[in-house]
């Protein structure tokens, strides 16, 4: 399965709740294993930057990572993209066939 990458920022409003952080981040977990059951999460970081937080996830196409973006919109976040993420190897096999 594709692997991705979803890049969190949290809109200022949802910023403001930061102790309630651990209640609605599980209820955006549950509404991607609802709605996305497919999905399957490799990691989960908070991060110090340009962005809140970082999950890396396995999802069969791009169109069921489209829809953990969009729950992602849905529950606060202000900027939520997904990235596909290509294993190194993979990358160098590719480089080598150019």
């Amino acid at each position: 399965m594709p692997t991705y990458i979803l890049m969190t920022k949290l809109a200022p409003e949802a910023s403001k709740e930061i102790k309630k952080r651990a209640t609605l981040g599980r209820a955006w977990l549950e509404q991607v294993r609802e709605k996305c059951p497919e999905v399957k999460f490799v990691a989960h970081y908070a991060l110090l930057g340009a962005y809140d937080f970082i999950d890396i996830y396995e999802a069969p196409n791009a169109e069921i990572a489209a829809k953990v973006s969009m729950i992602s919109l849905a529950n606060g976040a202000f900027e939520s993209q997904s990235w596909t993420a290509i294993p190194y190897k993979r990358f160098i096999e590719l480089a080598e066939e150019i």
